[in-house]
């Protein structure tokens, strides 16, 4: 059973049969087709940009919406039949990847003559034996890949130097392009043009817009509008990074601390000129987010981030946001802006169970709140990355569907 809440812009005008263009309270998000919400069809990611929204299914396929620029109408529906592991849009882009480890890309800066049109962008990659991939992230008009040998590549828009190279000399590809290697995790947001690479030593490294300080590169580098090349990013507070989601013009950065009961801790950098960062003044470096509603032992379990606003889901189930709420996408009918953390009024969930089974995400102006508990299919999941990493020696299983995944 699907149960999707759903508040800010109304992009769905007849699926969210209300007349105005924004729902300011959380309301419950179906589907047109009610055997689309049956258990085989449970909710697995959501994933919303300007470009499109894609919901992506546990049973590995996909519905995707198209954004229409008249809002009464409903966007075009599209059934994407792959077997998908997980979804990224952006704002000119999107893509999808497999379980085989392929990624589908689509978008006007990834197929210009077909801007409409899936390609599969990791057959592209020149090194052969660098084409199965781990997980992907979408910037604003960039794709970011990460290979299952650690190594990460960019394709789209490099105008902000986003893909790490001098956007005079490569203003875009339309083939991917080798960033960096030994890359544990990419983050990168659907409206960023900015871009984190975390290596495997817990190194952070930045590229792209820093017009507003959202790099954190410190106060001495605010005016360089655009950084071109992968710089480390210093005075990284303590502890291990756990999550960073990319606004506009701010970046929130998750950490836990390593100690017998790890907490985990906000921080901030970038413009408060919407009041994403959690605070009332800018700044240049990551800087802790104090509040009362996510102290002591109510720990934060995921953050979501859109254009300029800000979702947290803690332990203790609140929903807490910041930032822009012009279009409701805080779920509150005061539309201006909240600036500190506020907590957000939810309807009585159905699933009485563990909140860890819920999650968030932003979209440019509007949110969602999803249940997706885990499950021996994602253990599933999990084994193959590990055996397509060689983290096994001689070592076969076979799948659900017969597929024969082996480490050598």
């Amino acid at each position: 059973m699907n149960e999707i809440l759903f508040f800010g812009e109304n992009q769905f005008p007849k699926l969210i049969k209300k007349k105005t263009n924004k729902i300011t309270n959380p309301i419950q998000f179906k589907f047109e087709n009610e055997n689309e919400n049956k258990n085989k069809k449970q909710i697995k990611q959501i994933s919303s940009g300007s470009y499109a929204t894609i919901f992506l299914f546990k049973n590995g396929k996909a519905i995707e919406y198209l954004n229409k620029d008249d809002s009464n109408q409903n966007p075009e529906k599209i059934q994407i039949e792959e077997n998908i592991q997980k979804v990224t849009v952006g704002s000119l882009n999107e893509a999808i990847l497999t379980k085989e480890g392929n990624i589908f890309a689509k978008g006007e800066n990834i197929n210009p003559e077909n801007p409409y049109e899936f390609i599969n962008i990791s057959s592209l990659i020149e090194d052969t034996n660098d084409r199965i991939i781990q997980d992907i992230v979408s910037g604003a008009y960039s794709i970011y890949l990460l290979t299952t040998n650690k190594n990460v590549y960019g394709i789209g828009s490099n105008h902000y130097g986003q893909l790490g190279f001098d956007s005079k000399t490569l203003e875009k590809t339309e083939e991917p392009i080798l960033m960096m290697k030994n890359v544990s995790k990419i983050f990168s947001e659907i409206d960023s043009n900015s871009v984190f690479l975390l290596n495997s030593n817990q190194e952070l490294f930045g590229c792209g817009s820093n017009s507003r300080g959202q790099l954190g590169l410190g106060e001495s580098r605010k005016k360089e509008k655009k950084i071109q090349k992968l710089t480390k990013i210093q005075n990284i507070p303590k502890g291990k990074i756990i999550d960073i989601k990319c606004g506009f013009i701010h970046s929130i950065m998750l950490i836990e601390q390593e100690n017998q009961n790890p907490k985990r801790k906000l921080y901030s950098c970038g413009n408060y000129q919407f009041n994403g960062l959690g605070k009332n003044k800018n700044t240049y470096e990551f800087t802790e987010i104090k509040s009362s509603l996510f102290k002591n032992d109510d720990n934060i379990l995921e953050i979501s981030v859109g254009s300029y606003h800000t979702l947290i889901l803690t332990s203790k189930g609140k929903l807490i946001g910041f930032g822009n709420n012009d279009y409701a996408q805080l779920g509150t009918s005061y539309t201006k802006f909240k600036p500190i953390p506020t907590q957000i009024k939810l309807p009585k969930l159905r699933f009485n169970e563990d909140i860890s089974n819920y999650h968030i995400s932003c979209g440019m102006f509007n949110s969602f709140l999803y249940y997706y508990p885990l499950s021996f299919s994602n253990l599933e999941e999990d084994l193959i990355k590990l055996f397509r990493r060689k983290e096994f020696c001689d070592i076969s299983f076979k799948t659900k569907n017969g597929e024969i995944i082996r480490s050598s």
